[in-house]
């Protein structure tokens, strides 16, 4: 049973894990460098636990001490009870859903573990923008889609924003960093996958022709809001694809481009839903 305190000093250095959560700079450092990630909301908290990651401990405000009873009453770790004002000025935001939990991270498997048991892989290049990090997973394991790789500058998935946003599902679709680019994508090609490239360039095949879904083992790749793929990335692709678009739209934002694609990737599956 998980020690219940109340907390009522801002500079209370049991607070650590979650002092400055809206500075990005300092998080996306600190985090990875201790090992800890923050899960935001009792359902994502809920999701990580069930994932199997390990909890350090809990900052709820008093309302939520009922609420997460149950977890309170199974974790061995510190539960901090604090005031909405308190845990204002110590995270630095308004904490809408009234529960933290910082959470031990798992050490990442490598590309080769995760591309030995897959058959459709999401990889991502330079994607930094922790929301479509987020929607991307999300979509990800709605559709199927069985492993993310990203690139060595891609955000990290488990910070604050990209966790909340993916609903915990960046906890459901494991993924590894490349350790190269785009040479890591030899490894990809290697373990036996076609490497489409989404792009909405004129030269790309119609997603629906290049029939993604027939394939045995197929990579899709995915650029950074705006500026897309780089060169290198669509030259070490074997096919380009693109979406469809009508009425003189030019691309999808990168987020909602995933979630089409991952379905024409995914459609015809056995086990994945049609409707």
């Amino acid at each position: 049973m998980a020690d219940l305190i109340t907390v009522d000093d801002p500079e209370d250095p049991r607070l650590r894990d979650y002092t400055g959560l809206t500075d990005v700079e300092l998080r996306r450092k600190r985090e990875p460098a201790e090992g800890l990630f923050i899960a935001e909301g009792e359902k994502v908290i809920r999701r990580a636990r069930h994932a199997g990651y390990e909890m350090r401990s809990m900052l709820l405000s008093a309302k939520w001490v009922d609420v997460m009873r149950d977890v309170i009453d199974e974790v061995p770790a510190p539960v901090y009870a604090v005031s909405p004002d308190l845990a204002e000025r110590v995270t630095g935001y308004h904490v809408h859903r009234g529960a933290l939990a910082s959470m031990q991270r798992k050490p990442l498997p490598t590309a080769g573990e995760l591309l030995r048991s897959a058959r459709r892989v999401v990889i991502m290049e330079s994607v930094n923008d922790h929301t479509n990090i987020g929607a991307i997973f999300r979509s990800a394991a709605a559709l199927g889609m069985d492993a993310v790789l990203l690139s060595p500058d891609c955000a990290d998935p488990l910070y604050r924003r990209s966790v909340k946003v993916s609903m915990g599902a960046v906890f459901s679709v494991p993924y590894a960093r490349l350790e190269s680019w785009p040479k890591g994508l030899e490894t990809v090609r290697e373990s036996g996958f076609k490497l489409l490239a989404l792009t909405p360039d004129e030269k790309a095949s119609a997603i629906d022709d290049a029939a993604p879904h027939r394939l045995d083992r197929v990579a899709l790749m995915l650029g950074a809001e705006g500026e897309g793929l780089s060169t290198k990335a669509l030259m070490a692709a074997d096919e380009w694809v693109r979406i469809p678009m009508a009425h003189g739209v030019d691309s999808l934002n990168v987020g909602a481009a995933a979630a089409v694609a991952f379905y024409a990737v995914a459609t015809g599956r056995p086990g994945t839903s049609q409707c």
